[in-house]
């Protein structure tokens, strides 16, 4: 009797010590597994079928989605260039890329494959570089196995085992500097099956970029480790220029499409609160992974950090993408726009229903700071010295509400490019810029309802500026003179 007791109690504790380790795994497993059926996974062990040599793409442009395909063998190849390229009009800049471009090549892949990936570096190039990407696991991020010299090339490889969207960039030392060059990208890891099919996609990254000289200031301008080490950037920008997504370099979509933007930021400083004026993200995957928040406004995107944002372009405007720390996007560069077209939809946005005055900085026409650093052109210029003078002047002064390539903001700020308000009278552009101007104009058939600040410019800097206006984007080719900018003054 004693004996089946004994053996009783001992299934007993069995049972118990059986229940509990089942309760804790399953505990342990809904903690880390909130919100995402596959974090417990192990694709490591994931076999792979077939090879394929993966593509990869220059922004803003991504390879086609993954889909449904196994897990394969990718080959891919990078290679890492040195080269002068623009940061803005009139700005250049010494690149060092990853393809090529700033940001580097987007590079698409799923869960589990294996990737076999070469780096070459240039032969002209004058550094050695290399890659740590963000979503490998391994030494430095394949950062030591792909450490590469000047006209050598480097072949590694890995598996990948976390679904999501990461950065990549150079860890070669001195590493931020690297990164403030321009070296970094975007890597997607599709779940199996693949993302939701989507209309458009979308590569824009943001990087902070620190120059000798001053922002808009002409010709190659050097990096500055000092201002780096200050986190005091000259450009915060999109895609590498102050002009990637903005003019002839416009996203563009149809009203009705679905939009799906692989947003990241190299950094190397800054974090971004990454805003899309006039939409709402129906979806944000919170830092590239599978958290995903609903009707986002501006979202957070740290330094190394990206997101996968989606929403419905429902009515045709020109949607404006900017860093929501907003005098980066007005004075600094960090602005671009995807251009909507098509059917109008009044039960979404009916446009102007009222008229009226509204003044939120102040009843009076302000005046504009007088900056010690603006351009002074000469007395005496010929009508092509105008014009080389006042595009400086112009993307010092007129750049942050008017656009390097004068299209204006919508809703917010007139365009200057072939406006008909502009042609149509040079006194009232000349007394426009000496005096200032408030209550609603219509340009081009669209009213605009603002304060345009006096700007404290001289008789000269006046006349370059308006002649370089007047004889760009489809304007009239009218000079303006000194002289004439003078009379206006005395009247």
């Amino acid at each position: 009797m004693t004996k089946k007791l004994s053996s009783f109690k001992g299934y007993i504790y069995l049972l118990l010590f059986l229940s509990g380790a089942i309760f804790t795994a399953c505990t342990q497993g809904q903690s880390r597994n909130t919100g995402n059926s596959n974090y417990t996974k192990d694709y490591s062990k994931t076999k792979v079928f077939g090879e394929m040599v993966a593509e990869l793409t220059a922004p803003p442009h991504v390879p086609p989605p993954v889909g449904n395909r196994p897990a394969m063998k990718l080959y891919m190849e990078m290679e890492i260039t040195e080269e002068e390229m623009e940061m803005a009009d009139g700005v250049s800049y010494l690149f060092w890329t990853f393809g090529g471009t700033v940001p580097g090549s987007f590079i698409r892949a799923r869960v589990g494959d294996e990737v076999e990936f070469k780096i070459k570096n240039h032969p002209d190039n004058k550094l050695p570089h290399n890659i740590d990407l963000h979503a490998v696991t391994g030494q430095g991020g394949g950062a030591e196995a792909s450490f590469v010299a000047p006209g050598h090339e480097k072949t590694f490889s890995f598996k990948l085992i976390n679904p999501g969207l990461y950065v990549y960039h150079c860890a070669t030392a001195p590493v931020g500097m690297h990164i403030a060059n321009g070296m970094y990208g975007l890597i997607l890891v599709e779940p199996e099956g693949g993302l939701p099919p989507v209309d458009k996609e979308f590569y824009v990254m943001q990087g902070d970029f620190y120059t000798e000289g001053r922002f808009g200031e002409p010709g190659l301008q050097p990096f500055d480790m000092q201002k780096a080490y200050d986190e005091r950037p000259d450009y915060v920008v999109f895609n590498g220029s102050v002009n990637a997504l903005s003019g002839e370099n416009a996203l563009q979509a149809k009203a009705g499409e679905t939009i799906r933007i692989f947003f990241g930021n190299g950094g190397p400083n800054l974090a971004s609160s990454f805003h899309v004026i006039g939409e709402i993200f129906d979806k944000v995957y919170v830092d590239g992974g599978d958290q995903v928040n609903s009707n986002v406004g501006t979202t957070l995107v740290p330094a190394g950090g990206a997101a996968i944002l989606e929403f419905k372009a429902d009515v045709p405007s020109n949607l404006v993408l900017v860093d929501h720390s907003i005098f980066r996007a007005f004075n600094k560069g960090a602005l671009g726009i995807l251009s909507v077209t098509g059917k109008e939809n009044e039960k979404i946005f009916a446009g102007e229903i009222m008229e009226g005055i509204y003044l939120p900085e102040g009843s009076t026409i302000q005046k504009m700071p007088k900056d010690g650093n603006v351009v002074s052109p000469p007395v005496t210029m010929t009508k092509s010295e105008l014009i080389d003078t006042g595009k400086k002047i112009y993307m010092q002064a007129c750049f942050a509400c008017h656009q390097a390539n004068g299209e204006g903001v919508a809703n917010a700020f007139p365009p200057l490019a072939n406006a008909d308000y502009l042609n149509a009278d040079v006194n009232r552009s000349i007394d426009v810029l000496l005096h200032g101007l408030s209550g609603e104009i219509t340009v081009n058939g669209k009213k605009y309802n603002s304060i345009m600040p006096s700007q404290q410019l001289k008789d000269e800097e006046v006349a370059a500026v308006l002649t370089y206006v007047y004889n760009s984007w489809g304007n009239n080719g009218t000079e303006v003179t000194p002289d004439m900018v003078n009379k206006r003054r005395k009247k």
